[in-house]
């Protein structure tokens, strides 16, 4: 992981990505679900609605099924994210780890910071075929990985800016600027991401799918 955050480091306050899937219009994924701006008061406990949900790539969420907003609401988030088509490749990465779909579909109350497929394939892309697949078949480091993207405390969009910080499951924090429309995470490692969805509600967890997979910091 020392080696992918290195490799990473130069790469991380460059711009987001962007691609056809993370649409740049904030329209809604359903008529009655208005997504253009975060809500300014806090969340009870960091449970949000799916009326809550913002962000310039939330268009492209399913509109109908398991892999929609509605459809995730009932679901742990593991199993939520599973049927999110734009979390793919974060699903193949959790089912390499074992244990870990569990372990986050069993939690009362979290975080996750979900980066997109397309925040996978510039991680790839960057470190090399080698050392990315090396990085999947390590179940150790990519557990630790995945766990730095979970914070065992549920916010919403207005308590991440709030409080400034979130300190991870995996142990290190994440930096949380921007304002509740618009947050961004800087992660130890120096990676800067933008939140393309927040707000999304599951049974157990407020997901915010972000545009690059945050790296800790070395060592």
């Amino acid at each position: 992981m020392a080696a992918m955050t290195l490799a990473l480091a130069a790469c991380g306050g460059s711009e987001p990505t962007t691609t056809g899937s993370a649409p740049t219009s904030g329209s809604p994924m359903s008529g009655s679900a208005p997504m253009s701006a975060a809500p300014t008061t806090a969340a009870a406990g960091g449970v949000t609605q799916v009326s809550d949900i913002f962000g310039p790539g939330c268009s492209a969420v399913p509109t109908s099924g398991e892999g929609s907003a509605e459809g995730m609401v009932d679901d742990p988030v593991a199993t939520a994210a599973s049927n999110n088509p734009l979390l793919s490749t974060l699903v193949t990465a959790v089912g390499k780890v074992p244990g870990l779909a569990e372990t986050l579909n069993s939690q009362e109350a979290i975080t996750v910071y979900a980066p997109s497929n397309d925040a996978f394939a510039a991680v790839q892309q960057e470190v090399g075929d080698e050392a990315f697949n090396a990085l999947l078949a390590d179940p150790a480091e990519l557990g630790a990985l995945l766990s730095y993207h979970v914070v065992p405390q549920r916010y919403d969009a207005a308590q991440l800016v709030e409080a400034g910080k979130s300190t991870e499951l995996a142990g290190g924090d994440v930096t949380v600027g921007g304002t509740a429309t618009a947050p961004t995470l800087t992660s130890g490692g120096g990676t800067e991401a933008n939140v393309l969805c927040g707000n999304i509600p599951t049974a157990n967890a407020t997901v915010f799918v972000i545009d690059k997979v945050l790296m800790p910091a070395a060592g």
